[in-house]
């Protein structure tokens, strides 16, 4: 009776290294890293409409939105420049992180499932900008703190008309309203697709 009974094979280092080389889903890290980079958020947001794009088409739509026209406005010259950003580097780290798969051959460019569990409309915000959200929330503050302000009559606010000061108040949440949907509608010079942007 051999005295191999029961014992495990030995391990293919080959398969090993496949295995190990599998992408995984990303840590919260990659996400951001992904995210922080302009065209791999716009990559990523694309292949929501078309889960099936080439690169060329996925290199069309990007110029578009980076270029504020639409796809047949698109010059070769910023295509390519697109293009081969995406073919040198972005679709490779998407598909090292296991968001995409993409078949050189064909060019067509697939995402994963992973996708589907990321929130990719994230918001990165750089370190000396605001959300929407955040913004809003230190108005109301700011507002809050005025009513109770002249609620007290404090002396800086009650030489002041309440009137005034509610005036004062409405005009600056109209005015940002205005800002956040003109910002919204397309007409600023779009750091996100016009998709994303109404949805800010």
């Amino acid at each position: 009776m051999s005295n191999q009974t029961g014992t495990a094979p030995p391990s293919d280092p080959d398969t090993s290294a496949e295995e190990t080389d599998r992408p995984t889903e990303p840590t919260e890290q990659e996400v951001f890293d992904i995210l922080s980079n302009r065209r791999r958020r716009y990559a990523l947001y694309a292949l929501l409409d078309d889960d099936a794009a080439t690169i060329g088409s996925l290199a069309e739509q990007i110029a578009a939105w980076e270029n504020d026209c639409t796809v047949p406005e698109v010059t070769p010259t910023e295509r390519k420049r697109v293009y081969t950003a995406l073919q040198q580097s972005h679709l490779p780290k998407l598909e090292r992180t296991g968001l995409i798969s993409f078949d050189r051959e064909s060019g067509r460019v697939h995402p994963t499932n992973v996708v589907g569990e990321m929130d990719i409309y994230l918001e990165v915000v750089g370190e000396e900008q605001l959300s929407w959200d955040q913004y809003y929330l230190g108005l109301s503050a700011v507002a809050v703190g005025i009513v109770a302000a002249v609620w007290l009559e404090l002396p800086p606010f009650r030489a002041v008309s309440p009137l005034l000061w509610l005036t004062f108040v409405v005009g600056l949440f109209a005015i940002s309203a205005t800002i956040h949907n003109y910002r919204s509608s397309g007409l600023d010079a779009a750091s996100e697709p016009p998709e994303v942007s109404r949805r800010s």
